[in-house]
């Protein structure tokens, strides 16, 4: 695990020692990513200058030295990332002649880009990686992103010269950097917590895509082409449905998944595991288990919250498969001493609150391994969120009421305030009021006259209305508008699947690892994510992949093989803290400092009185605004 950045001077106006000298600073800034060694590499006729910090893990040794130029002198490549494929690769390079200096797998893409060109190559690559491939000879720049998005890069235009970097921040080293907020992709931000690919916060910086592929060179823009469709891959296994039977299905997923893991136990450095005791990171190590002839170490965070806390779960997972068990009960002040530290280690605001928890878990694991595997992605590729089903059961309950009748049913239910039915609800059964509160009931009700694209929108918005309090005429769209989806997969909770996959999954949930996990210098690695796990799991008939109220029935069948039943059906927690309370407590002053009227003001960029008529419910507990709060809140900081 690695940091880049770079320059491409287009114009050939700058000499090298400056470029050199600029893009040191760049990687400098990076230096979380990769403490162990530094590289600048400088084309000075051409205008190019690759920098670069290592994070050593496969071939410890000087021979891994980056930036790195091929065996025959003409490709030169910056690397974040890992390659799992890598000795397969090795072997058929050497097999047709290639000699290699080292044990890297940045050797390895180098040498496959060299002998089987750029986009032949990526193609074959199985793993994580954004990097950056200058070609000497037709002078052009070439930056790539895995497939689901594990990695990320950023690129973009300061004057005349094309810069890139892993992190926003080496992009403010640069000394013409003066960047201008993109108020489109605030408004987007209030809506989903995080800016949506391919935005930033700042206008021309953008996110390179997963999947994708960019070419530059001078005197030409720059283009993007997809080598990788996961709505395509999606389409395909809607249309062309595995076969198997369930025994069959149990069995591929296992061996697949098996060879998943493995692939991602392989360094020269210690390595452990991420464990809350939910399906996904269970299924994970106890596949990494099976395959140590020694404890797996394991590491989970606890809160004294019950409602917060799954320690239990990941304590019983961890005795049952006989790890190495690290657990860490955090006080309050513990987690949110982390809050000052979030806008540095994130760059752009970025509002998923359990970027507190999975810092302090990857500085957990950090003091004992350099490398923890997780079990991201599993809730998208096997329906694991809860709000697949409720949407579901909403839709088939109000397919034939009228919109009339459903309109009137909603503003019979906000009649009466959240505080006032948790009163009534207080009344009824136990069962009904631990799924059941005013705030809830109020949410549900919100969406019944909305169709059901409207509805899953109206799902994952924090501020449904984003323009209503940011000072701009639009807001920056994702795929989530994406209307083809509908003939692509027409599935209802498959589309959800895919629409997350697209843009919840890398925007938020592998954007919160990577920095949080670079943070402390911890490489981590996504088994699931394996390409070949996703394509596996698209062509699952949806049976498969959901069978009544539960999601992940397959992934469930692997993982009984491994942990009794008790361990295995058990009701689905997040991985969160409970920021809501600690708004009304102990982070009130920090909240109010940044929500205050005259700050808010001060910025432009929010029309105050809807933030702060939020803030005043919030407080005085009528409703749990936390969300959309948390979003403002981020911002500011």
């Amino acid at each position: 695990m690695c940091g880049l950045a770079g320059i491409f001077d287009r114009t050939q106006s700058s000499n090298g020692q400056h470029l050199a000298a600029v893009v040191g600073r760049m990687a400098a800034s990076l230096h979380h990513r990769g403490p162990d060694d530094s590289g600048v590499w400088t084309d000075a006729e051409a205008g190019m200058a690759l920098g670069h910090r290592r994070l050593s893990i496969i071939d410890l040794s000087p021979t891994g030295h980056q930036p790195m130029v091929s065996g025959c002198g003409r490709y030169v490549i910056g690397y974040n990332g890992e390659i799992y494929n890598a000795t397969e690769l090795r072997r058929e390079l050497a097999d047709a002649g290639t000699e290699f200096v080292g044990t890297s797998d940045t050797e390895v893409i180098l040498e496959a880009c060299a002998t089987w060109d750029i986009e032949v190559a990526i193609r074959r690559l199985n793993g994580m990686f954004a990097f950056a491939i200058w070609d000497r000879a037709e002078r052009e720049l070439y930056l790539v992103r895995d497939r689901l998005g594990i990695k990320p890069i950023y690129w973009g235009h300061i004057g005349a010269d094309f810069v890139f970097a892993s992190e926003l921040k080496a992009l403010r080293q640069h000394e013409s950097w003066s960047p201008e907020l993109n108020r489109d992709a605030v408004a987007a931000l209030m809506r989903h917590n995080y800016v949506p690919a391919p935005h930033s916060i700042f206008k021309n910086i953008f996110k390179l895509e997963p999947g994708h592929v960019l070419r530059v060179s001078a005197g030409h823009e720059p283009t993007t082409e997809q080598y990788w469709d996961l709505s395509e891959v999606a389409r395909h296994g809607a249309c062309h449905p595995t076969e198997l039977s369930d025994t069959e299905a149990v069995d591929a997923l296992e061996e697949l998944l098996y060879d998943a893991v493995g692939r991602r136990m392989v360094a020269d450095v210690p390595l452990g595991a991420f464990l809350s005791g939910g399906i996904d990171s269970s299924t994970v190590v106890a596949l990494m288990q099976v395959q140590s002839s020694r404890p797996i170490r394991t590491f989970t965070i606890g809160f004294h919250e019950a409602r917060f806390d799954e320690a239990p779960y990941a304590k019983a997972v961890a005795q049952h498969l006989g790890t190495d068990h690290t657990e860490l009960y955090v006080q309050p002040k513990d987690a949110y001493s982390v809050i000052p530290q979030l806008p540095d280690f994130y760059d752009e605001p970025f509002a998923d609150s359990s970027q507190i928890p999975t810092y302090l878990v990857s500085r957990l694991a950090r003091s004992s391994v350099t490398v923890a595997l997780s079990g991201d992605g599993g809730d998208e590729l096997f329906a694991g969120y809860d709000r697949y089903f409720h949407a579901e059961a909403l839709r088939r309950t109000t397919a034939f009421v009228p919109r009339s009748i459903l309109k009137a049913v909603e503003s019979s239910v906000k009649s009466i305030s959240p505080r006032n039915w948790d009163r009534l609800l207080a009344l009824s059964p136990r069962h009904i009021r631990r799924q059941l509160n005013g705030q809830r009931l109020h949410n549900a009700v919100a969406l019944l006259a909305l169709d059901p694209v409207e509805r899953y929108r109206h799902q994952i918005s924090h501020w449904s209305d984003p323009l209503s309090i940011v000072r701009t005429n639009q807001e920056a769209e994702s795929v989530t508008w994406e209307e083809s989806f509908e003939k692509c997969v027409p599935d209802p909770v498959s589309r959800m699947q895919l629409i997350d996959s697209l843009t919840y999954l890398p925007d938020d949930i592998l954007t919160k690892v990577d920095r949080a996990s670079m943070a402390v210098s911890l490489e981590t690695r996504v088994p699931l994510l394996d390409h070949r796990v996703v394509e596996f799991a698209w062509q699952l008939p949806r049976s498969m992949v959901r069978r009544g109220n539960k999601g992940k029935w397959l992934l469930r069948k692997v993982l009984s093989r491994h942990l009794p039943e008790a361990l295995v059906d058990r009701p689905k927690m997040g991985f969160g803290v409970p920021i809501g309370e600690w708004l009304r407590g102990p982070l009130r002053d920090w909240a109010e400092s940044l929500l205050g009227r005259r700050g808010l003001l001060e910025d432009v960029i929010f029309d105050p009185t809807p933030v702060l008529r939020r803030w005043s419910e919030h407080l005085s507990g009528a409703r749990n605004l936390q969300y959309s709060l948390w979003n403002v809140l981020m911002y500011q900081a």
